[in-house]
């Protein structure tokens, strides 16, 4: 197996991990949270109920953040594995 290849593979997996990470937690923000709004309401964020909160407000603040840390890893993984875009 050529480098080339091991590359191309190490990156593939790398990247297919991330990738899997990021649905995880996609599916825990877009769904998890709100099936358990009911429960979270018990705990208040700033005078609101929490499950309210992270329906309003919460959830898409984690997309974001999530979306900035995909970003990053994902420049990082194509940096480590010679497939950044400067290379």
């Amino acid at each position: 197996m050529s480098t080339d290849t091991s590359n191309r593979v190490e990156h593939w997996q790398r990247t297919k991990r991330l990738m899997f990470i990021t649905l995880t937690i996609w599916f825990f923000f877009s769904f998890v949270v709100h099936w358990f709004a009911n429960s979270l309401n018990a705990f208040t964020f700033l005078d609101f109920p929490f499950g309210f909160y992270m329906a309003a407000q919460g959830s898409e603040i984690a997309f974001v953040i999530t979306l900035f840390w995909f970003v990053k890893a994902q420049h990082t993984i194509d940096r480590e594995c010679g497939f950044a875009e400067e290379d």
